[in-house]
């Protein structure tokens, strides 16, 4: 009897296995962030083709790399009121269409003023496809692995840019009138093949259920849960969740600006956190590190350009394999104790990476030691990047609105992004050559420090919680402090 019971907890402890079929739509989902991560790979090495190539200054560099950033503004403005109107899954399938458009320019441009409408179409599919693939991801998984299966479109970011390094690697014999052509052009074939997956996946079980389809969301929850009794509570839990926050099967998303922008006070501390994060996600400098390494590691005294390639293909192994190990132990440790972590992690290496660039700094001879310190630090800090803010920004943004306001809420939240990405972007170059590269990353070092204690104050632990019940931790000032203060 003892054995038994002993045999009970145990299998009580244990936690429930994953759902092939939320995992499979997730992964599906997920496959639309490939394109952004591969553009933002590619791009990386293609500039300095397309700077030789085209004849372009460091300004038009500038421009080029952050137009996408700047214009993916528009995509995710424009999500939030389009996938309420007309679903998750379409919305996934429009992304990866705008993005092809915007690839096939980009590869067959002729000049620099057909590379920017490239840029421009393509990041406009970019925008809808960061906000839609987490919060269609959010509101399909179970509870126990949403935290998983909604940072995979991070994971899938990372595969991109690794694919895009590599592409780099492949392309960089060729040609310089050729190379970068073929490298921004090959991003049309996998934005076809997400347009064809998607097609395959079931609505958002949490979206049929505001339009009135209750039938087809039973159907969805059934193959997304361990059983019926589950899909049943979880189908009950959405419904009331529903008849509350919508009321009406006619709801298109209208009146959610208004409320976002005369927020209660419960839900000023969601827009206060969504937005935060998302602002220090690319605040960091990530992105600007990532499509700038090449220039980086030039300055630093890494000249060959097979070399430049070979050591920003290292970057995003380290970069790709951090995330991973972030996505599959972000639903046992949660949200917060990794984005700590993470932000911890990225300001030290910020400032190692200062200190390497600025000693490196009007010496003829470059240092190995110095060189490989540069190196380190950069890998550091990408790969502190994919353990805590890159993943989590997605998770965090996606699951703390409430059902009516998920979609639109969390597009203000990813505009902020984008926002954000493209002013560092267009001006990381700039800044650089007024204070140097190690003054640049001296000041992202700061920035963290202050992301750091922004995310300790201001962000309560979300683990284990139904996207039905994670709005009662911002619902009370008094007791959400108090919840902070207790997982600290």
């Amino acid at each position: 009897m003892e054995e038994e019971s002993q045999l009970q907890r145990r299998q009580q402890k244990k936690k429930p296995p994953f759902n092939n079929y939320a995992l499979a739509c997730a992964l599906l989902a997920s496959t639309n962030s490939i394109l952004l991560g591969y553009d933002i790979g590619v791009m990386s090495g293609a500039a300095l083709f397309i700077k030789e190539n085209l004849k372009i200054s460091s300004v038009q560099e500038e421009i080029l790399v952050g137009s996408l950033n700047v214009f993916s503004l528009i995509g995710s403005l424009a999500s939030g009121k389009t996938s309420d109107w007309i679903g998750r899954r379409y919305t996934i399938v429009l992304a990866a269409a705008t993005f092809f458009i915007g690839a096939l320019l980009m590869g067959f441009a002729p000049s620099y003023p057909f590379l920017i409408a490239g840029r421009i179409i393509a990041g406009i599919g970019v925008g809808y496809s960061l906000m839609i693939a987490p919060v269609y991801t959010a509101e399909l998984s179970p509870t126990a692995t949403r935290g998983f299966l909604t940072s995979l479109p991070e994971v899938f970011i990372n595969v991109g840019i690794l694919l895009g390094y590599i592409s780099n690697y492949a392309l960089s014999a060729l040609s310089p009138r050729i190379n970068w052509r073929l490298m921004l052009g090959l991003a049309a074939v996998p934005a076809v093949a997400v347009a064809a997956g998607v097609m395959a996946m079931p609505e958002s079980p949490r979206w049929l259920i505001m339009k009135g389809r209750t039938a087809e969301a039973r159907r969805v929850l059934r193959r997304t849960s361990e059983n019926d009794d589950e899909a049943e509570i979880r189908l009950e839990e959405i419904t009331k969740a529903a008849e509350s926050d919508v009321g009406s099967s006619n709801w298109h998303g209208q009146g959610v600006w208004k409320e976002l922008l005369r927020p209660s006070p419960p839900l000023r501390r969601i827009l206060v956190a969504a937005i935060g994060i998302n602002f220090f996600m690319q605040a960091s400098g990530n992105d600007a590190v990532v499509y700038y390494t090449p220039e980086v590691f030039k300055s630093a005294g890494i000249t060959n350009r097979r070399g430049l390639m070979g050591v920003t293909v290292i970057m995003g192994i380290a970069k790709t394999s951090f995330v991973l190990v972030s996505a599959l132990f972000l639903d046992n440790y949660g949200r917060r104790p990794l984005l700590l972590l993470g932000s911890i992690g990225m300001t030290i290496s910020l400032f190692g990476l200062g200190l390497g660039s600025k000693f490196l700094e009007h010496r003829a001879h470059k240092p190995t030691w110095a060189i490989a310190l540069c190196v380190v630090a950069v890998c550091a800090d990408v790969s502190f990047f994919s353990i805590g803010l890159g993943p989590i920004t997605w998770v965090y943004s996606s699951e703390i609105f409430p059902m009516r306001l998920r979609a639109q809420g969390s597009s203000l939240a990813v505009s902020v992004n984008r926002l954000v990405s493209g002013v560092v972007s267009m001006t990381f170059l700039s800044i650089s050559k007024k204070i140097s590269f190690g003054g640049m990353f001296f000041v992202l070092s700061g920035i963290m420090v202050l992301g750091t204690v922004f995310f300790y104050f201001l962000l309560p632990e979300t683990k284990g919680k139904n996207l039905e019940e994670i709005g009662e931790i911002f619902e009370d000032k008094d007791s959400h402090s108090g919840k902070v203060r207790e997982m600290t």
